[in-house]
């Protein structure tokens, strides 16, 4: 086209442009609003007429450049009704810029100034470059009020016209319902008006209350900075822009000036400002002197607001720099920074908005925090009824929201909720009712339904949106929220103009640099945008799409201060990814639903793997809205199940939405779940998004942020919540308000189990209501009000309560706690009130008897009156376990009232009445008080220590059936009761006693003793007559304390005179009382004249003085009584001992004097006596004196001297002792520190010990000790070890052993003995008469034992280990052996005796005659190999008769027979078969000849190659005498096993053949049975574990069928069936000699077992049968049972792990065998009452030695004997589920066994009751070793009840506790105290004590 028709077109189109515009004035203004947001439109000249004002426009728009006019013609041709002839010339000829209007060309300078920039500054005009001049008041004040009111009329501008202004939000002109603000942290108090709290949401419904309230701090100095806080659509940007219209209005008088910034465009500003820059080059501009316009505002800084809007938004950081001045250029950040800390502007208001975080460091500390939530149900009510213009309209879109709890959830945020009306406004005339709510389920899909809704004509360009959709994401990207007219193209630019998506606002990057920016109208509209370009773009890949589907935390104090843009993408992303977007998601991308599916499907499976995690709170919940979004059922339940248990929400801000999306995870959950929210700012209205969730079991709260708001929202979803059982609301502000509408939600909530309302600052008027619920509450069983405010009489009204509540059993209230702790009924509800009157108070008064109260009442300041009423009130209730009033303001008056009541009360447990000011006058009182109290177990007051205690024992009534309720102990300084009839109780006036007063859970019943402790109380002599006279009033006075007080001598010796009057005391406590020596020789005799004190333990360095009856902890296990034992049955040892009387003494100074006057105090005390001493040094007159006066004490039976240093010379005096005193029967010096004498009394047997180990007894010593120890009689065992004697010593001792008379042993160990000395030993040893055998290790145990016979024997062995023999001892071993002709047996022990020194000394070894015993262990012995050891055998001088090699034993044993004797048929034989050419033939010959005599050769373990099989093949062949042969566990091959079987074959005078365990296969074991044919003098015969086949089974019947003497056969683990029993079974038929019969862990059943009953007859000699698994019945156990009978020499019998059951048990207690000594029935199928008839039939046999019943179901029983068996060593219970019931019998039976050594009871259910009675038998058990507990139920209390018993002398040595309830700390403590007590997996087998 030519330039001169482009013009003719131009004016056509640019004439009907202007005609068209000019008909819609109204819309071009808003367009132009939008594309010129600094342009005033009501200022500067107006047109004339309509058409000049829209060309006026016009070339505005133009003056904006070529893409704001291209914009401006797209929004004409999309918005407008432009016909499509004009459609195309417009958008060809300028919407693509061919071309301008020439009208519009005038340059911008032809127009008036006014018009372009009017109320603008000039650039030129800069505020902060030139000095301040000097100006005068008037001029200032002036030019200050032309500029406020300028900035005022220019704000009034802008929000007073309909159309949106620059940057207001888009409903800024709509309905606005102000949102709920919360104060979260405030300086000062706010005045708030008609008296209503700044947190309660009400205090902000009014629009002026609400805004005055944000500035109405008391704070008249320093910085007054508010920050509002509020999540992403809360409306902070609006209400900012509402301040500001507020403030035009003058709405807000107080201030006169008000600004308003953005960070958003605060960040544009890259250069540094001042802040006049700040506020009017940025802001508005004085039109004149703007220095002292500035300066106006400094001096009226308290009346300038400043609006930060956007704070998490800030990117530039602060500089480095120090505090900026007026003039000092800063960044942005650092001017705000300066404003809010007061060095900029002192005294202005600043009011800043961010979205929640951590908040950054500019803000000062005091700075006021509030919370912005968005709408509860009655605001978003009201948004919707002024949104909807009709009336029709607004009840139909309140209809859906009432309807729907989603949209509801939805409407809760304020951007949320416009864009749901405006889909409504659509979406509700052509819709039926609730089908409009249902097209809005999520927030993506409403913001889809508000495209459709906003699109012309219903059409959305898919080009625009995605592209629009590209430049969202990129913006968040880069975090960019504001956008450039070149950021975005026309077309799409006018595409989001016709919908509102973008808002455009004029912005300054600087003085004088302005320009229009655009931004979405919400940053989640854009970040809605960015997931819908991620979810249609082609340019994004699937790996792309997922790694944006991630999770952000929200912890406000740990996160960063600026969230991150892209935080809520994942829930637009997850959105897009439900089915209802499938269309619309394929209209955007334009591509199928296929492909649309692929791209949501990698949405699912991110969320899927997200769901299934375990994440934070915050995680949790952003998860939770995601999976809403995707409306995926499945998905939904895969993240409810994945959630934990108890889920804890922490220190983050929550919603209304964000709880809906929770609780619409949990309604697919199927197991209950824990809510905790601690810390969390709440949106007052949330707890209603609970209503309905069945799924919380425990709710919790905890914050400051919870008001009465929160409260009343609460208790309308309460009631819903049918599941919940615990309810938490901690720390909050609610007030009495709050508390009545959860009073009554919770009377609808009778499930509930615990309630706490702790923290909440609640008055007595609201705590006295939330009690009056607790009978509403059935399932109650805690309410906790604890730290609130509650007065002393409303604490009495509480007790009250819980005295009448029938399900109260604890009120707990200590400073601030105030706990109910309640016990649900017997009786349901319902049943209760489905009964008559009648019943119900039947039924309470029950309850009432059975319930029992707790009432702790501490530190409540509580007087006498108050006492009086709270008695009054306790008289009229139910029975008390426990009364504690400590730390209150009684008096003297007041505990006496107390103790009086006190017996009155009933009260169980104790009563606490400490620091309650109890003088010493009062004392007296509260004794008199409680002396006639017959369930007083304790009184313990103590001045010093403000305490006064009352400790009772449960009534003669109450005691049946204490063991369930009582909770047993576990500490392990505890001292058990002994007996447990009467029991002591206390009055104690001390803090402590050892050992005092503690109940055992195991007390019998019985009334108990007063245990009186008064220690620590300031008393003296001239108190004690008052004090006694009081005390003898107790009827039951059992222990006293008066430790801690100053009674000094004086007062001892009144006391002693005093004692008789007061009774049998169990204990009296005298310590710390300044007592002297003088003190001790008082009390003595109390031995004779006080028949109760058996114990009198006096330490000086401590001040114990303590005088004690028969109460010890060891010893009140014996007092119990035991079963009653038939006449005869018990034993000596069972006899009752006599228990003695002790006086301990430590460190004191023991002088000759003192010990004489000591011992002349003890010789009228009644015996027996145990004396035990200490002190720090003992002289040897001391001593001398000490044991000669020891000798006249006739009742003295030990005497101990521990930790006391004597003489080197002590050791020879206690040696004389000996002759002295013919008593003394052991005498034990240890160290020269530790002495105990042991006296004999006459019952006792003779056999005297004596020991001096470790006493630096050396050569010098050996003689005169001797000398003296010769002289007594009857020495049983002498110990010098750890001495130093060395081997002049050990020559010296052994030269004077001759005249030792000892019988038993000699301990020489760690004397420093060398080899030579061992040398030495084997000479010298034989010659010593009554030596046995001698025992030498010279390693690191460093062991040497002599053991001694009461008569000379021939046979003497010496052991001899890890001596380290050299080449050239070997010839002097073998020298003093061959002189040794009485040494019978050597053996050595890792002595490192090589190859061929054993050769060497076996060619040296020649004794006259007799045989001689030679075992070596050495570890070359297993790899040797037999060839090896044999061929060291021809070496040998004798005659070899027995050969026994282990090699995984290492140990090669031989016995020689001297001299040598030549067998005539073994040397014919060795000619005839002997090639001597060869080494083999030759070691052939010479084995012939050293073995000619051999009668045993054992071979276990071994590896037998060809080489060794074929020697030994050659040797039996010789052994015409061999009588043993034995092969076992050892490997030989085929070829091997050949050989010997042909050398087997000719020793046809075996006795005894041993083949089993050797890994032979089925072949070999039927060559094997050929051997047997020709063996008819076999006696034993073991082929164990070898696999007999039909042919090899048959071989051996035949071989059997022989075998006329045969004694033994065991067949074990052959699998040998029914049918191959039957054949052996018949061949057994001629061995009528056999003793045992072994056939355990075949297959035999039923069948087998019929046949060998059968046969059984024809084997009267039968001793031992073992029939243990082999599957055998019922049937065929009785038939068996009754063919045993007829073996009437049966000793053994063996029949477990077969189901033999109660009928075979009954047949074999009918016939059990007369002289059975072993009985084995495990894993029988025995119930308890076969077992019952078992041991009923074994009750009272003489031979039985072990019993077995392991395994079987015995229940609450056990076998249980009245008559005993005397011969039983061990019996096992292994897992047979036996429980405490059967500890009584179980104790009864044992003790009836008096050689018990073993007893197994593992795999139990035994606990402390079964503990506590065994260790009451353990020490009459003298013989038993070892008992097995493992794997029960006992406690540490029950362990220590056993260690109790092992201290009364059992000579048990291991007691097996592992696995346990008992903690390793205890464990160790107890195994610490007593070894004996093993909780290691591994069983420690006993080692016997040494020289045993």
């Amino acid at each position: 086209m030519d330039p001169d028709s482009l013009q003719l077109g131009t004016e056509h189109l640019w004439n009907w442009l202007v005609r068209l515009l000019s008909k819609d004035s109204e819309w071009l203004n808003a367009k132009v609003k939008f594309f010129l947001p600094k342009m005033d439109l009501c200022s500067g000249d107006k047109a004339q007429d309509a058409t000049q004002g829209v060309i006026l426009q016009l070339r505005r728009l133009h003056a904006q450049g070529r893409a704001t006019w291209q914009a401006f013609i797209h929004c004409v041709c999309m918005e407008l009704d432009v016909p499509l002839d004009l459609e195309v010339p417009l958008l060809s000829t300028w919407g693509h810029g061919v071309a301008f209007p020439s009208q519009l060309e005038a340059s911008e300078e032809s127009q008036p100034a006014s018009q372009l920039q009017h109320g603008l500054k000039r650039p030129y005009q800069s505020c902060g470059s030139s000095p301040r001049p000097k100006q005068c008041k008037k001029q200032q004040l002036e030019l200050a009020q032309r500029y406020l009111k300028l900035l005022k009329t220019s704000t009034q501008q802008r929000y007073g016209s309909k159309i949106p202004g620059p940057g207001q939000p888009l409903a800024f002109h709509q309905a606005y319902i102000p949102p709920i603000l919360q104060w979260s942290r405030t300086p000062t108090p706010f005045r708030t008006q008609e008296g209503m709290a700044p947190g309660d949401p009400k205090a902000e419904d009014g629009a002026d209350v609400s805004i005055r309230d944000l500035f109405s701090t008391r704070a008249d100095k320093g910085p007054r900075v508010t920050v509002l806080l509020g999540k992403a659509g809360m409306g902070k940007t609006t209400l900012a822009h509402r301040l500001c219209q507020r403030w035009a209005d003058g709405q807000l008088d107080r201030f006169q000036a008000l600004f308003l910034f953005e960070f958003r465009q605060l960040n544009l500003i890259t250069r540094l400002l001042t802040l006049p820059q700040l506020l009017f080059d940025l802001y508005l501009s004085p039109e004149a002197g703007s220095d002292l316009v500035f300066q106006y505002l400094e001096e009226n800084a308290n009346g300038v607001l400043l609006i930060f809007d956007g704070l998490d938004q800030a990117l530039h950081p602060r500089s480095s720099r120090g505090q900026a001045g007026p003039e000092d250029p800063s960044p942005a950040l650092d001017l705000f920074s300066s404003l809010c800390r007061g060095t900029l502007l002192p005294g202005c208001w600043v009011l800043a908005t961010s979205r929640p975080g951590k908040l950054p460091n500019c803000l000062p500390t005091e700075a006021a925090t509030v919370h912005m939530w968005g709408f509860d149900r009655p605001r978003v009510e009201e948004y919707v009824g002024r949104f909807f213009p009709d009336q029709p309209g607004q009840e139909a879109a309140l209809a859906e929201l009432r309807g729907s709890r989603h949209l509801q959830s939805l409407c809760a945020v304020p951007a949320l909720c416009q864009v749901t009306c405006l889909c409504l406004l659509r979406l509700l005339p052509g819709s039926p009712p609730g089908q409009s709510a249902a097209l809005l389920p999520t927030v993506t899909q409403n913001y889809v339904q508000m495209l459709s809704t906003l699109g012309p004509r219903g059409y959305l360009p898919p080009e625009a949106l995605l592209e629009l959709s590209e430049v969202a994401l990129i913006g968040l990207q880069t975090g960019k929220v504001i956008f450039s007219v070149g950021d975005i193209r026309p077309p799409t630019m006018a595409f989001a103009a016709a919908l509102s998506l973008l808002t455009s606002f004029c912005i300054c990057t600087g003085p004088g640099h302005r320009d229009t920016g655009y931004a979405f109208t919400h940053l989640s509209l854009q970040e809605f945008f960015a997931a819908l370009y991620l979810m249609t773009s082609p340019k994004v890949d699937g790996n792309a799409l997922a790694s944006h589907i991630t999770l952000s935390s929200r912890w406000v104090l740990r996160t960063k201060a600026r969230p991150g843009l892209l935080d809520y993408l994942p829930t637009f992303l997850a959105g897009l990814a439900s089915r209802a977007c499938r269309p619309f998601l394929s209209l955007v991308a334009q591509r199928d639903e296929m492909w649309v599916s692929a791209r949501q499907a990698v949405v699912m499976q991110a969320l899927r793997k997200l769901a299934a995690r375990r994440l934070t709170g915050p995680k949790i919940v952003t998860l939770c809205h995601c999976v809403g979004e995707t409306q995926e059922p499945e998905l939904a339940s895969l993240m409810a199940q994945s959630l934990p248990c108890h889920l804890s929400f922490h220190n983050f801000p929550l919603t209304y939405a964000d709880l809906a999306a929770l609780t619409s995870i949990l309604v697919h959950r199927n197991a209950p779940i824990h809510l905790d929210f601690e810390g969390c700012p709440l949106e007052p209205h949330c707890p209603e998004a609970l209503v309905g969730c069945e799924q919380v079991e425990n709710l919790s709260f905890k914050s400051r942020k919870c008001g009465d708001a929160f409260a009343e929202a609460l208790s309308r979803s309460l009631p819903t919540m049918g599941s919940l059982k615990k309810l938490g609301l901690a720390g909050s502000k609610i007030t009495a308000q709050g508390i009545s509408h959860l009073v009554q939600a919770l009377r609808l909530c009778p499930q509930l189990e615990e309630v706490s309302f702790q923290d909440n600052q609640l008055k007595d008027w609201a705590v006295l209501n939330i009690v009056e619920v607790l009978p509403c509450l059935p399932q109650l069983r805690k309410l906790d009000l604890s730290r609130n405010n509650v007065s002393v009489s409303t604490l009495l009204c509480l007790t009250k309560v819980a005295v009448e509540c029938p399900t109260v059993r604890t009120l707990q209230v200590r400073e601030a706690d105030l706990i109910f702790l309640l016990s649900p009924p017997t009786k349901t509800a319902a049943e209760l009130q489905g009964a008559p009157d009648l019943q119900g108070n039947a039924g309470q008064r029950e309850e009432a008897q059975s319930r029992s109260l707790t009432l702790r009442l501490q530190q409540c300041e509580l007087r006498f009156h108050e006492a009086q009423e709270l008695i009054a009130q306790l008289q009229e209730g139910p029975r008390l376990d426990e009364v504690d009033l400590s730390g209150n303001q009684l008096d003297n008056e007041g505990c006496r009232l107390m103790a009086e009541a006190a017996s009155q009360l009933h009260i169980a447990r104790s009563l606490d009445l400490s620091d309650n000011g109890l003088s010493v006058d009062g004392v007296y009182c509260v004794l008199s008080a409680v002396s006639m109290c017959r369930t007083l177990a304790e009184l313990h007051i103590s001045l010093l220590h403000k305490t006064v205690v009352f400790t009772f024992a449960p009534e003669q009534e109450e005691q049946k059936g204490s063991w369930d309720r009582t909770v047993l102990p576990v500490s392990l300084t505890c001292q058990m009761p002994s007996e447990l009839p009467p029991r002591p109780a206390a009055i104690s006036l001390s803090a402590c006693m050892p050992g005092g007063g503690g109940r055992c859970c195991l007390c019998p019943e019985g009334p108990p003793f007063l245990l009186c402790r008064l220690t620590h109380c300031g008393l003296q002599a001239k108190h004690l007559e008052q004090l006694c006279r009081a005390l003898r009033g107790s009827c039951h006075l059992g222990q006293l304390d008066f430790s801690g007080n100053a009674l000094g001598d004086e007062g001892v010796a009144q006391l002693a005179q005093l004692l008789p009057g007061l009774g049998a005391l169990q204990s009296l406590d005298l310590s710390e009382n300044g007592l002297s020596l003088d003190a001790v020789f008082m009390l003595t005799p109390c031995f004779s004249t006080l028949p109760w004190l058996l114990h009198l333990d006096i330490s000086s360095d401590s001040q114990r003085v303590v005088l004690r009856g028969d109460r010890r902890g060891r010893d009140r296990l014996t007092g119990g009584s035991l079963p009653d034992f038939p006449a005869g049955a018990q034993s000596s040892a069972f006899h009752k001992r006599c228990v003695p009387r002790s006086l301990c003494l430590r460190q004191c100074q023991l002088e000759p004097l003192s010990l004489a006057c000591l011992c002349e105090t003890l010789k009228k005390c009644p015996g027996p006596l145990e004396v035990k001493l200490s002190c720090e040094v003992l002289s040897d007159q001391s001593l001398e004196t000490l044991l000669h006066h020891l000798a006249r004490l006739p009742q003295l039976s030990l005497l101990q001297l521990s930790q006391t240093r004597l003489s080197p010379k002590s050791p020879l005096l206690l040696a004389d002792f000996f002759s002295l005193c013919p008593r003394v029967q052991k005498v034990d010096l240890r160290s020269l520190c530790h002495v105990t004498l042991h006296f004999r009394s006459s019952e006792e047997p003779e056999g005297k010990c004596c020991g001096f180990t470790g006493c630096g007894l050396s050569q010098e010593h050996v003689e005169p000790l001797c000398w003296l120890l010769s002289k007594c009689e009857d020495l049983n065992e002498l110990d010098l070890s750890a001495n130093m004697l060395g081997d002049d010593g050990l020559r010296c001792l052994l030269e004077c052993l001759p005249q030792l008379p000892v019988s038993g042993s000699l301990d020489l160990s760690h004397n420093s003995i060398s080899l030579e000395s061992v040398l030495g030993l084997v000479k010298i040893l034989p010659s010593c008469p009554r030596v046995q055998e001698a025992s030498v290790n010279l390693g690191s145990e460093q062991s040497f034992w002599i053991h001694f016979s009461r008569q000379e024997k021939a046979r003497k062995t010496l052991r001899l280990s890890q001596c380290n023999f050299g080449p050239e001892h070997v010839s002097r071993l073998a020298t003093g052996l061959n002189q040794a002709l009485k040494l019978t047996a050597l053996t050595l022990t890792r002595c490192c005796l090589g190859l061929e020194q054993l050769t060497r000394l076996l060619s040296l070894l020649r004794w006259p005659v007799g045989l001689f015993s030679l075992r070596v262990e050495e570890s070359w012995v297993g790899t040797a190999g037999v060839l090896a050891l044999l061929e060291v055998c021809t070496q040998a001088s004798g005659n070899i008769t027995e050969i026994s090699i282990s090699e995984t034993q290492q140990q090669f044993s031989l016995q020689l027979e001297f001299p040598r004797q030549e067998n005539p048929e073994a040397v014919a034989l060795r000619l005839a078969h002997c090639d001597l050419g060869t080494h083999h033939n030759l070691l052939v010959w010479q084995l012939m000849e050293t073995c000619a005599r051999l009668q045993q050769l054992s071979l276990s373990q071994v590896n037998l190659c060809d080489t060794s099989s074929l020697l030994l093949q050659s040797l039996l062949r010789s052994l015409s005498e061999l009588k043993t042969f034995r092969l076992t566990s050892s490997c030989v091959s085929s070829e091997g096993l050949a050989h010997l079987i042909s050398g087997l074959s000719h020793c046809h005078h075996l006795e005894e053949l041993d083949l089993s365990n050797n890994p032979f296969v089925e072949k070999d074991t039927e060559a094997l049975m050929t051997v047997l044919e020709g063996m008819c003098w076999l006696k034993r015969l073991d082929l164990s574990h070898l696999p007999l086949g039909s042919s090899a089974l048959a071989l051996l019947t035949q071989g059997l069928s022989h075998m006329s003497v045969l004694q033994s056969l065991r067949l074990s683990r052959n699998g040998i069936c029914d049918v191959g029993c039957l054949q052996l079974l018949e061949a057994l038929r001629a061995a009528s000699s056999l003793k045992e019969l072994g056939l355990s862990h075949n297959q035999i059943g039923d069948f087998g077992a019929q046949h060998l009953a059968a046969i059984l007859p024809a084997l009267p000699e039968l001793r031992k049968i073992d029939l243990s698994g082999n599957g055998i019945g019922p049937a065929g156990g009785v038939l068996l049972v009754e063919s045993l009978a007829l073996c009437k020499h049966l000793e053994e019998l063996m029949l477990g792990y077969n189901g033999l059951g109660d009928v075979t048990a009954l047949r074999l207690a009918q016939r059990l065998p007369h002289h059975l000594r072993v009985l084995h029935l495990p894993s029988s199928g025995l119930s308890l009452e076969g077992a019952l008839l078992l041991s009923q039939a074994l009750d009272g046999r003489p031979y039985v030695e072990e019993i077995s019943l392991a395994v079987n179901s015995l229940a609450t029983g056990v076998p249980h004997f009245h008559q005993g068996l005397p011969l039983l060593r061990q019996i096992d219970l292994v897992s047979c589920e036996i429980d405490n019931h059967a500890a009584k019998p179980l104790a009864a039976s044992l003790v009836l066994c008096p050689a018990l050594e073993e007893v197994l009871l593992s795999w139990n259910l035994l606990g402390d009751e079964a503990a506590a009675e065994l260790a009451r038998v353990l020490p009459r058990m003298s013989r038993l070793k070892k008992m097995d507990l493992e794997k029960n139920q006992i406690t540490a209390c029950g362990a220590w009840l056993l260690v109790e018993g092992l201290a009364q002398g059992s000579g048990i040595q291991v007691i097996r506790l592992w696995n346990n309830p008992i903690s390793p700390d205890v464990a160790q403590h107890l195994q610490s105290e007593e070894p004996r007590l093993d909780f290691a997996f591994f069983d420690k087998q006993p080692q016997p004590p040494r020289g045993r």
